[in-house]
């Protein structure tokens, strides 16, 4: 519940109305199966420009992971913002908590808003979600971009001492603060160069407006996402895809990215941005916006990990824009 004078939410109203001024809407769709999916859609979809959807992570909602996207893409996309579901103005009466589940929700929401066909970008917990839209919908996904998503990470890597973190209940606690001293454990591992100074009175506020509205249902979304995973079971897409990785991503390790490029295999190329941790959308947006224009703007899919004319995506390039 936001308070008066809250600043979360006072920031949350200035994304409001960013989205708003940089022609978006807001909406909500009644799937009529206990389900409702918020999204920002285009107040003016125009035919001739590509349909792209932008798939945020955990923490707060879409908007404020996704806020300085906006306007560079839109002038070269019809954009789409969901809230997952539990996220922002999105929920569920359904029992169900997979990411399958949450991406059968969200193309059944693009369906209603007469979008048949798209490029999906998915940042972490959402590059979980938008692999699945691409395993479930291969006809709709004309090209995907997973940034620092561990969709190949197995059960088994929490036990091997992969992570930040020794079992799936302490992940669950640290993506899902609820102290301000766990908002900054969870930045010290999530940036390259976290802020130093995040007074306890703003981080209080941050987590009652954003950190408390179905905290039990995304405990239970971190949990479906690691119970019984197995690299084994996970389906090889097909679709021109591009993988973004940060250097020193300590949330889901580099070596993530390179068991999902082999996973995926010749259709897949991955960028690794460096001097960058898990949060690249928070710590580098411009070079990440780059790299996104430069792989969905591609008059034809990249095939073999080359762009249309033959020649890799040259990065090194792209950093020096």
């Amino acid at each position: 519940m936001a308070k008066c004078c809250s600043f979360t939410a006072t920031r949350d109203w200035c994304f409001r109305l960013s989205f708003s001024n940089a022609g978006l809407r807001s909406t909500t769709s009644d799937l009529g199966d206990g389900t409702v999916m918020h999204c920002w859609i285009p107040k003016s979809r125009k035919e001739n420009k590509p349909n792209l959807l932008l798939i945020h992570g955990m923490g707060a909602n879409a908007m404020w992971q996704w806020a300085d996207f906006i306007r560079p893409l839109i002038a070269r996309f019809n954009v789409y913002v969901p809230d997952l579901v539990f996220f922002g103005d999105s929920y569920t009466t359904r029992p169900e908590r997979s990411e399958s589940f949450q991406a059968q929700c969200v193309m059944r929401m693009m369906e209603g808003h007469g979008v048949s066909r798209m490029n999906v970008v998915g940042i972490s917990y959402g590059g979980f979600v938008a692999y699945r839209i691409a395993e479930q919908f291969p006809a709709a996904v004309e090209r995907l971009v997973l940034c620092c998503a561990g969709v190949c990470m197995e059960e088994k890597d929490m036990e091997a001492g992969m992570f930040q973190v020794s079992s799936v209940e302490d992940a669950a606690s640290l993506l899902l603060p609820q102290t301000p001293e766990k908002v900054r454990e969870l930045v010290r591992i999530s940036f390259a160069k976290p802020i130093n100074t995040m007074p306890s009175c703003f981080l209080n506020d941050f987590i009652d407006v954003m950190c408390t509205e179905h905290l039990q249902e995304r405990r239970e979304l971190i949990m479906a996402l690691h119970k019984d995973r197995k690299l084994s079971n996970l389906p090889k897409i097909t679709q021109p895809t591009l993988i973004i990785w940060g250097e020193l991503d300590r949330v889901f390790p580099l070596e993530l990215a390179h068991r999902l490029k082999r996973h995926i295999g010749e259709n897949a190329e991955l960028v690794i941005i460096k001097n960058v941790g898990h949060a690249i959308n928070a710590e580098k947006p411009k070079e990440l916006c780059k790299y996104l224009k430069s792989f969905l703007m591609d008059p034809l899919p990249p095939q073999n990990g080359k762009s249309s004319d033959g020649n890799k995506i040259d990065c090194k390039a792209l950093e020096e824009k």
